[in-house]
């Protein structure tokens, strides 16, 4: 398989952790130092020729596109690993009646 790396579309940005405080919760995004996007996977080597500053690189079965980065300094790529959204805390139960 290879990946289209995009060095204009850089630095890839992940979700660090997650603004509680609004409803909904709204995402916090970090930059990734040294990272390029992946804009396109394509099986059996079947690529196309693309304009500079565009390249494509060999990468494994399990890269999807927009899912990992491409860091330019060791030439290997990497998933990106958002912080998990936070679960809603449990209501507490209530027992009884209450009339209104």
């Amino acid at each position: 398989m290879k990946a289209l790396i995009s060095p204009n579309e850089s630095p890839v940005k992940y979700i660090s952790s997650w603004n509680t405080s609004t409803t909904p919760v709204k995402p916090i995004y970090t930059n990734i130092a040294n990272s390029c996007r992946i804009a396109q996977v394509e099986i059996d080597n079947k690529t196309f020729e693309v304009a500079e500053p565009l390249f494509w690189t060999v990468c494994a079965d399990n890269v999807i596109a927009d899912n990992f980065y491409y860091n330019i300094l060791d030439s290997i790529i990497y998933p990106i690993v958002d912080a998990p959204i936070p679960v809603a805390e449990e209501q507490p139960m209530s027992s009884g009646t209450t009339t209104i």
